[in-house]
């Protein structure tokens, strides 16, 4: 009994001795990996409220497209030009439109970003003011090309694809 005890007295003082150098090295990778992961995010920090706003946007219309398509209800996406927003809309069975219940409060692009303009064809371009867009319950929505810009001199061209609700999102200023 007493040697068992005199072999874990030695085993606790072996133990306070520090790290191994695996242990050390071990740390020294991991932490290099996080900052090898981590750094090149921050090169983005200045432009991400453009790529943000297109992404979320492009989120919204294909959620609406999916909750039409479940519901059986048309959707529609009221962007307003002027205030650099937009909200989603339901129509009820009872012909009511009322706000959508996820998307409905109004979603406001990030930092400087804005609407340039927005098309849609067989109603035109336009540059101020309220657009509605209508989603189909029959899997369609209005095709639309909307052009982002950060006020300084970058610009996102986002499609949106008709039949299939995704958005296709492109650098600059195009046309289609």
């Amino acid at each position: 009994m007493a040697r068992n005890v005199r072999l874990q007295e030695g085993y606790g003082e072996r133990g306070k001795a520090g790290f191994t150098l695996i242990e050390i090295v071990v740390v020294m990778v991991l932490i290099s990996l996080f900052m090898v992961l981590s750094i090149p995010l921050f090169g983005n920090v200045g432009t991400g409220s453009l790529d943000t706003s297109a992404r979320r946007l492009s989120g919204t219309i294909k959620y609406l497209f999916n909750e039409a398509a479940l519901t059986g209800h048309e959707y529609r996406l009221i962007y307003d030009l002027d205030q650099r927003s937009y909200r989603a809309q339901v129509l009820e069975a009872d012909g009511e439109v009322v706000d959508a219940p996820d998307q409905g409060r109004q979603a406001t692009l990030k930092g400087a970003v804005r609407f340039r303009d927005l098309q849609v064809p067989g109603r035109g371009k336009f540059s101020a003011g309220q657009v509605t867009i209508r989603i189909d319950p029959s899997g369609w929505v209005e095709e639309t090309v909307i052009h982002l810009d950060d006020g300084k001199d970058k610009m996102l061209t986002l499609r949106v694809m008709p039949l299939t609700g995704t958005t296709e999102i492109f650098e600059g200023y195009r046309q289609f």
